[in-house]
């Protein structure tokens, strides 16, 4: 079985959202990103290194919850891992903007 290679971030969107159609592994993500956005605010505003070293592990431990005993799949983090990233925000404001539904089945 051969693995199809994306060329572009709008090709890798609609795979990355058929890997994320679970409501519990999407709200997962969601929380993920959310915490990593605060850590992130949080560490730049409050020149705290701290909230930045847990930003793997706030974004990452949470998708990959969602991905192993919700989704049932394996993360497009290993075979795309900037797709994916920029992909988690992606879904992260269309899920907040009401444009994707947390509710996909």
């Amino acid at each position: 079985m051969s693995v199809k290679k994306y060329k572009s971030l709008q090709e890798f969107y609609p795979f990355y959202l058929s890997e994320h159609q679970n409501f519990t592994s999407r709200i997962l993500h969601f929380i993920g990103t959310g915490l990593v956005l605060l850590a992130l605010i949080t560490g730049v505003l409050f020149h705290d290194w701290r909230f930045l070293a847990i930003i793997p592990f706030l974004g990452y431990g949470f998708a990959w919850i969602g991905h192993f005993f919700f989704e049932k799949n394996k993360p497009a983090t290993f075979q795309y891992p900037f797709y994916s990233l920029a992909s988690d925000f992606i879904l992260f404001w269309d899920l907040l903007s009401g444009k994707q539904p947390f509710r996909t089945k």
